[in-house]
């Protein structure tokens, strides 16, 4: 019988041993690829070259508050951390049908400690075959894994998206820039384009968290430094009252990706959504009183349309547990959001996520909430062929 959706977690976490699947990495790379160690203290932790020591704590945490531990916890036993059979079982405990599944301890930028570039590829290749034909095997409706781009070219990347889309995953996660640079490249066209060939959707968990390193911007010219100082990066300006969640999807505003590709949409996973409407307001003004110095200083070409309106129409951002963003909606678009567990972090209510989200709707009309809790990501996720509960009609209603 085909599965029905109710409620879809947008953000939840596959923590997962890496003895699980590094039997799938080639044997001459195997001592590369990440271990999992027996910590003093009694708990996991999983190593990988030239980086620190991942230490299972709040990564699992699927109790009371109270019981919330900075260590001395283990994938065997635990919650979240289990077969894909377990996770099928825990998602019907939460009042779950399905759950977008981002990896932590297995990340293109933890594993990008991996300093040889073939090893790197062959970690990152051999965890999303074991997802493809192993883990989300089990349930592809319901165990959603978004596969790892590699952080090292456009070429690997889009080879390794076009690997995951063949093998019948959800959509990828992306960790930088497809050109693993701190700011867009003209060579990322070739990913963005791949991605719409393909019909692929892609996810960044919060942001490119290693690009916030290097320059944001590739400008055309650079004023004398004498005459530079504190605010004076016209691109970095923008995110003045959004932070380093909103900055890469303003670099794409800038840098008119969305231009060149009208119908590309990223989701931007848990960053909170409350946020947003002071955000749009506050970009658009910032715009206004710097693109006139931005164009004569640094030959920043200008845009079409206010910064918010690309954002409004490109971006999707994720939610937790965010009443005042649940009360925002109207303000940054109900189809612009989408709500997540968090599951097995410590963000998550799990088993009590339907109590949760009785809360934060308590008074918000039925279509709006299964918008934002199935509906958007029913549509981006591209799962939406007729068997979901959140009805054509009342979607409209939502729209208008």
């Amino acid at each position: 019988m085909a599965h029905r959706y109710r409620v879809i977690s947008a953000d939840s976490h596959l923590e997962i041993s890496p003895a699980r699947w590094t039997n799938r990495v080639p044997v001459k790379y195997r001592d590369r690829a990440p271990r999992l160690v027996k910590l003093d203290h009694g708990g996991d932790g999983v190593i990988v070259e030239n980086r620190a020591l991942y230490v299972l704590g709040l990564a699992i945490t699927a109790r009371p508050y109270q019981e919330h531990r900075l260590y001395g916890m283990t994938y065997e036993g635990n919650f979240g951390s289990g077969s894909p059979e377990q996770r099928v079982r825990e998602q019907d405990q939460d009042g779950v049908d399905a759950e977008v599944l981002f990896t932590s301890a297995g990340n293109a930028g933890f594993w990008r400690g991996i300093r040889d570039d073939a090893a790197y590829r062959a970690v990152i290749h051999a965890y999303n075959e074991f997802l493809a034909e192993e883990y989300c095997a089990f349930d592809r409706d319901r165990l959603l894994a978004m596969g790892i781009i590699p952080q090292t070219n456009v070429d690997d990347a889009v080879n390794e998206l076009e690997y995951c889309a063949r093998a019948g995953l959800r959509g990828v996660a992306l960790g930088s820039f497809p050109n693993n640079q701190s700011h867009p490249t003209p060579e990322d066209d070739r990913f963005w384009e791949a991605a719409l060939n393909l019909s692929m959707p892609l996810t960044v968990h919060v942001g490119f968290i290693g690009s916030r390193q290097g320059p944001v911007f590739r400008y055309r010219r650079q004023p004398p430094p004498d005459i530079t100082g504190f605010g004076s990066d016209p691109v970095q300006l923008l995110t003045r009252f959004g932070g380093g969640i909103a900055q890469n999807a303003i670099q794409m505003v800038i840098a008119g990706v969305f231009d060149r590709f009208p119908k590309l949409r990223i989701y931007w996973a848990e960053t909170m959504v409350g946020w947003i409407p002071y955000f749009y307001e506050q970009v658009d003004d910032i715009y206004e009183r710097s693109r006139h110095w931005a164009e004569r200083e640094y030959g920043l070409e200008p845009i079409r349309r206010p910064v918010s309106e690309y954002i409004r129409d490109h971006c999707v951002w994720g939610f937790l547990k965010d009443p005042i963003g649940v009360r925002m909606r109207h303000e940054m678009g109900v189809t612009n959001t989408m709500w997540g567990s968090d599951f097995p972090h410590s963000a998550g209510n799990w088993p009590h996520s339907r109590e949760l989200l009785d809360e934060m709707f308590a008074g918000v009309p039925a279509g709006e909430r299964s918008q934002m809790t199935c509906g958007n990501a029913l549509e981006f996720f591209r799962l939406d062929d007729g068997r979901a509960e959140v009805g054509a009609e009342e979607r409209a209603a939502v729209a208008r």
